[in-house]
């Protein structure tokens, strides 16, 4: 399959890994990348430029495919050394990141300057027409279905996406509840290029995160995320869990009194004790609406082939069918463990 995402970034399926805290690691990205799509490494999870230097460097030694970087625009009194890690991006070669968080703006001109290509997280259209603006070469559109912040405005794909398709000019990729074929193909139908999963990879073998965590997200429905920090107006999906459910509690105490303060046990710290060691209580960790979808943890390679050729089967059969009068009820399901 060719779509303008896969011209824009030379792979072969139009599937990107979003970033992710302490999951987005060599090990992930270069097997999503050696399956055909674009493997993205994390990279605020490396603490230091130099540490993200050495973990693309072991990314090279594991695919000699594309891959890219997240780079996410805190807003923080001590912000990271952004133009380090864009050096060290620069540097590698690297020619594919992910942007997300707070615009990208103030950084565009080094990294257009070293022939990266830039694809910007939004959750809205407007904010996806300011990143066009801006010179980003693809956004990634952001439902309210994802993992981790939504943004404010409550907007689902189903509507989202269609007014992307309406304003932009550049590609977009669908984000948010994207979980398989069927996610895919109706992204496709909607406007977007290919589309963007995060929670789904992490229920992944090459995933380099604690088997607690795989775990829970088998055992999960669609009902078992919460949004949390909404009076923060840093509104974020998560997995319920016990400290998860502390911490609306005290929101409701709280109410729009909340401050960051009132729930830093929540919330600080938590990712590395949640994705390392298996603490599954920790407190709130990104989780999306999709988990509901996950039902196996397959290779990354097993998952993207299975996506595209169950998408090829509902656009070549399925679809075509519908207009041919020889309609097939629905994808063959494949029985998972």
């Amino acid at each position: 399959m060719k779509t303008a995402i896969t011209e824009l970034f030379g792979i072969q399926h139009p599937i990107i890994q979003g970033g992710m805290h302490y999951v987005g690691f060599a090990e992930l990205a270069s097997a999503v990348s050696n399956a055909g799509g674009l493997g993205i490494i994390t990279g605020l999870t490396q603490k230091t430029p130099e540490l993200l230097a050495k973990e693309i460097a072991k990314c090279k030694d594991m695919t000699d495919k594309p891959f890219g970087v997240n780079l996410t625009f805190l807003p923080t009194f001590a912000a990271p050394p952004y133009p380090e890690y864009i050096q060290v991006i620069k540097e590698a070669g690297i020619k594919a990141v992910e942007t997300a968080g707070r615009s990208p703006e103030q950084y565009m001109p080094a990294l257009k300057a070293a022939g990266i290509k830039v694809i910007h997280k939004c959750t809205s259209v407007r904010h996806s027409l300011k990143a066009e603006a801006i010179g980003c070469d693809a956004v990634s559109v952001d439902g309210f279905e994802c993992g981790g912040h939504p943004g404010e405005d409550d907007m689902p794909n189903m509507i989202l996406l269609p007014r992307a398709e309406e304003e932009l000019t550049i590609p977009f990729v669908a984000s948010g509840g994207m979980a398989d074929a069927r996610s895919l193909v109706a992204a496709l139908a909607m406007g977007a290029q290919g589309m963007n999963m995060g929670t789904r990879f992490i229920a992944t073998k090459e995933a380099p995160v604690h088997p607690n965590v795989k775990q829970a997200l088998l055992k999960a429905t669609e009902l078992d995320t919460r949004l949390v920090m909404r009076a923060l107006r840093n509104t974020e999906r998560v997995l319920t869990n016990k400290n998860v459910e502390k911490l609306i509690e005290i929101e409701k105490e709280k109410g729009k009194s909340l401050k960051i303060e009132d729930i830093m046990d929540q919330v600080a710290g938590v990712y590395p004790k949640v994705m390392l060691e298996g603490e599954m209580d920790a407190g709130a960790w990104s989780c999306g609406m999709m988990v509901g979808l996950i039902h196996d943890i397959p290779t990354c390679k097993e998952l993207i082939d299975r996506i595209m050729a169950d998408a090829e089967f509902i656009i070549r059969k399925r679809l075509t069918g519908f207009l041919d009068g020889n309609f097939t009820a629905a994808t063959p399901r494949k029985k998972v463990a």
